[in-house]
């Protein structure tokens, strides 16, 4: 396979990624299948991320972070994809939660969580999904109402990845009951801990990702300091949502291209040594022409990604690209794993092979940062302005 170069990548985030890419390998990738057996990595796999210096690297280095880039962000989720490390994000908690903090909270809610989350001691997730709301972010029915000098927050959110260990929780509630759709939404940060009203449901039980700890979380007047609210003005949430979702989609089409580039290398050596009829199932011109099919789409979907990560460190990066990025990678790479678990024959239905495991675990990237079908309607809107 080519050694892609891009025109982000410089040598030292090469010499990032190869360490990366050894700590996945040895550290964490060997621990996979009893994750998945538990439904839950332990809990001490966060500080150990933290020791590693994986968590919150392009964070500055003043709240306890790594200092670097989104491209350092992009660098780890390659790698962990690449490995097949599905049993924790780190997109949640290092590239959209703590971003969330940086780029919109007060100094002091900065000081007080982005170096606990640097170094482990604080898991995050963010709770936007609920039961009768998922991609349509206004239709969220959590409120958290003003008391004095706290907030009391009363709903329930599913789907909620890291959400087994999570203790830092950015929830999407409704400050303001009146105002129509989007207008009244908030972003509050709430520590879990021996937190009075706060619960876990059972880890849900799902087709892919099976070591992810997702979970329902339930808030029966819970209360916080009114001070978490994240940039200390109600309203902001949904504009706050906005300007960080585009990055977010553009990781899992990052980790999506990733895991497609592995389809496509795994079956090669497959089929490389898979006899049939006495001769390998690489000399047939079937064999060999869809794995050029293959192929080209994963070659096409990295230069594309390439190209939305340079606009992303350019600061050019807007909502319609991102969710073209989104929903046409996610897509391509179920199509591509699709194709080459076929050329695998009956062990490609084996959860002993990686490609099993990327079947099953790809599915959710059409679904979750947003669903394919509402990525094609924010492409349509601005087709619609222009």
């Amino acid at each position: 396979m080519h050694n892609d170069q891009h025109n982000w990548m410089d040598e030292d985030l090469m010499i990032f990624r190869d360490a990366t890419r050894k700590i996945f390998e040895n550290e964490f990738a060997p621990l996979e299948a009893r994750w998945i057996s538990q439904k839950r990595t332990d809990r001490e796999v966060w500080n150990m991320l933290g020791q590693y210096g994986l968590l919150c690297a392009s964070i500055p280095q003043e709240y306890g972070g790594a200092g670097g880039s989104f491209a350092h962000e992009v660098v780890i989720c390659a790698e962990q994809s690449r490995a097949m490390i599905s049993s924790f994000s780190l997109n949640v908690h290092s590239a959209i939660v703590a971003h969330y903090i940086l780029n919109h909270g007060t100094e002091a809610q900065k000081q007080q969580w982005l170096p606990r989350m640097a170094a482990g001691e604080r898991v995050a997730a963010i709770a936007m999904s609920e039961p009768g709301a998922g991609s349509d972010l206004q239709a969220i029915r959590t409120t958290a109402r003003r008391e004095g000098d706290e907030y009391v927050i009363n709903g329930s959110k599913t789907f909620i990845t890291n959400g087994y260990h999570a203790d830092l929780v950015c929830v999407v509630a409704r400050t303001d009951t009146q105002a129509p759709g989007a207008r009244g939404i908030s972003l509050l940060m709430v520590e879990t801990r021996d937190l009075p009203g706060f619960r876990r449901g059972k880890l849900l039980e799902k087709i892919g990702q099976q070591g992810q700890d997702t979970a329902e979380l339930f808030f029966d007047e819970v209360r916080i300091p009114a001070a978490n609210l994240l940039g200390g003005e109600e309203g902001k949430g949904f504009p706050q949502l906005m300007q960080e979702l585009p990055r977010e989609r553009l990781l899992i089409a990052v980790g999506a291209m990733s895991v497609m580039e592995r389809a496509v290398r795994e079956t090669v050596a497959y089929v490389r040594e898979r006899k049939v009829f006495g001769q390998r199932l690489m000399d047939m011109q079937n064999t060999r022409f869809k794995l050029a099919e293959c192929q080209t789409r994963a070659r096409a979907a990295r230069v594309f990604v390439n190209d939305c990560i340079g606009k992303a460190l350019r600061g050019e990066l807007d909502v319609a690209t991102s969710a073209m990025a989104k929903w046409w990678v996610t897509e391509t790479n179920c199509q591509v794993i699709d194709e080459c678990l076929q050329l695998h024959g009956g062990y490609g239905f084996m959860t002993e092979y990686p490609i099993a495991r990327m079947y099953t675990d790809a599915r959710v990237g059409r679904i979750y940062g947003g669903s394919n079908e509402i990525m094609k309607e924010l492409v349509a809107r601005s087709l619609d302005r222009d």
